[in-house]
């Protein structure tokens, strides 16, 4: 019998940085978009409820780019908020909703959806989008620190049920995405902190130099120092595009997840305080507990794990939290997990500084001692 054939697909993921994004003279967004010139493209403009509010001239400034730049763009056909955090994934209304917006402004598969908000607004938008005549182009700009240092360069989309993070979803690669570092600003200095520690994980797992330098300088980077801000997000969101590029698995169809450091108990804890813990917070304490663990296990010296705790600590991040009292609750997290991707259990750990590791079973009592370990460490150790 012949061989099965093999689909091969090459899909090119655009990614930019830059700042003040919808100055009219500003192309970073503009060049982003194709025009074909025999079609009626259009664009329609989803944006986060929460960045409306901080800048309420956000859709003045919107569309005076899109009339500076008329001749490059697709013509916009609309601008629709979008209610903002892990509610707009809890509520299904949301993506319907959002869908018949699509629908009533007939967009395509060669018109656009421009998506600018947090992480939550660009899941459930580019599920719209991945799923919408089998999949409208998305050009996401993230607002969040988090976003833009980790999930807004990724392939996922997606929104929750049955009390499950991300039950349903799909993996499609943007058309593009901007990074407009301005938008940062209008976070708060939790929001804005949140996102800092997928850079600490990215960095503790594919680049020792960023990790360095994010522990010797965290507490300038805790305090929102402007140029070391940018450096980090930027180097972490590449470190996020190479993996997603070249790491040989964009669609997670094997059981590792070499991302995801920290989050089988992060994703735990979000669910476990009704989402009252932010995701970059749930990281963070995610990777305060699988150091301890590793450190518990032999596989981490005790140095090592104490400067990265102090790190998280002084980038403002708890490292313990009343939800992970509970240990039996929790460590049903690792079976949530395992079923999530499918196939055999799978955890990503360290073994050092840079040093990844995929394990495939978990000591319960060893994670039970990490907890309590963790517990002390964090009764002892001030915050920020």
């Amino acid at each position: 019998m012949p061989n099965d054939p093999a689909i091969t697909l090459s899909l090119p993921h655009r990614a930019r940085f830059t700042r003040d994004a919808f100055a009219p003279d500003n192309s970073s967004l503009a060049d982003v978009f194709e025009l074909d010139g025999r079609s009626a493209q259009k664009v329609l403009v989803a944006v986060d409820q929460g960045m409306v509010e901080a800048m309420p001239d956000l859709q003045q400034k919107i569309e005076a780019y899109f009339a500076a730049n008329a001749d490059a763009l697709p013509k916009l056909v609309g601008f629709r908020a979008v209610v903002g955090g892990e509610d707009c994934k809890n509520d299904l209304s949301n993506l319907e909703t959002f869908l018949g917006e699509i629908d009533k402004h007939h967009i395509d598969r060669h018109s656009y959806i421009l998506v600018i908000g947090g992480g939550a607004v660009l899941d459930m938008v580019g599920f719209a989008a991945a799923t919408a005549h089998r999949g409208v182009r998305l050009v996401r700009m993230p607002t969040t620190t988090l976003a833009q240092a980790d999930s807004g360069v990724g392939v996922k989309n997606s929104v929750n049920m049955f009390g499950k993070k991300n039950f349903i979803g799909a993996f499609a690669v943007p058309w593009a995405v901007v990074n407009d570092l301005t938008l940062l600003d209008t976070l708060d200095d939790r929001e804005w902190r949140s996102g800092l520690s997928e850079a600490v994980k990215v960095g503790l797992l594919k680049d020792a130099g960023l990790y360095r330098l994010i522990s010797k300088r965290a507490d300038m980077l805790g305090k929102r120092d402007g140029a070391l801000a940018d450096d980090v997000i930027q180097r972490s969101a590449h470190l996020h595009l190479d993996h997603i590029a070249f790491g040989g698995d964009p669609f997670e169809m094997t059981t590792a997840r070499p991302l995801d450091f920290g989050h089988w108990s992060g994703h735990k804890l979000e669910q476990l305080t009704n989402f009252a813990i932010k995701h970059g917070e749930g990281v963070a304490l995610g990777l305060a507990l699988d150091v301890t663990y590793c450190e518990l296990m032999g596989m981490l010296d005790a140095q090592a794990a104490h400067d990265i705790r102090s790190t998280l600590a002084t980038l403002g991040f708890d490292l313990y939290h009343p939800a992970m009292d509970d240990a039996d609750t929790l460590l049903a997290g690792l079976d949530e997990f395992r079923e999530h991707l499918g196939g055999q259990l799978t955890i990503t750990l360290i073994e050092g500084i840079g040093k990844p590791v995929n394990v495939h079973e978990i000591d319960r009592d060893t994670m039970a001692a990490a907890l309590g370990k963790l517990r002390e460490i964090a009764q002892a150790t001030p915050v920020g």
